[in-house]
């Protein structure tokens, strides 16, 4: 009898979280796996590889549009989540995977918090949001152990 491989659902914003998020490529070998991030010409050939899903790619540099872009995400996130009904939600961050994460813990799975590599001696706001429900916060600079004090020093991803 063979056992079911466990659902992994990747989460990032675009950019280099994404970029971040991509070096854990090897893993999806490993897993029953499924992307999500921001719909921009850049993603959208992401599609031809990869099980995946888009959200509305926001910047909170507008923050009326972005309110009503990151409700509409918050929806969707949910939606993906009951459609794909991942074991694991593993992130690179930012605000796009933020809800996912707590909806993951509202649903009793796992999550994986991976501070981004830019950030060596302050947290970002995804991370301190994540931080108190995430089952394992990696840092990839030991100096991060300073604002999170649980977290794992993973080192680079890169």
């Amino acid at each position: 009898m063979s056992r079911k491989r466990k659902k992994v659902l990747f989460i990032s914003s675009v950019g280099g979280h994404l970029t971040q998020l991509m070096q854990l490529k090897p893993l999806f070998a490993k897993y029953d796996y499924y992307l999500v991030t921001e719909k921009t010409e850049i993603t959208k050939p992401l599609k031809k590889e990869h099980p995946i899903s888009y959200l509305v790619y926001g910047a909170r540099n507008y923050p009326l549009s972005y309110l009503f872009k990151f409700s509409y995400n918050c929806l969707k996130s949910l939606g993906i989540f009951l459609k794909e009904r991942p074991n694991v939600v593993v992130t690179t961050g930012v605000h796009t995977a933020v809800p996912m994460c707590y909806i993951a813990k509202l649903f009793r799975r796992k999550v994986v918090f991976i501070e981004s590599f830019a950030k060596t001696s302050s947290p970002t706001l995804s991370g301190r949001l994540v931080y108190p429900i995430a089952d394992l916060f990696i840092v990839q600079w030991e100096t991060m152990l300073e604002h999170y004090p649980k977290a794992v020093h993973g080192g680079s991803i890169y």
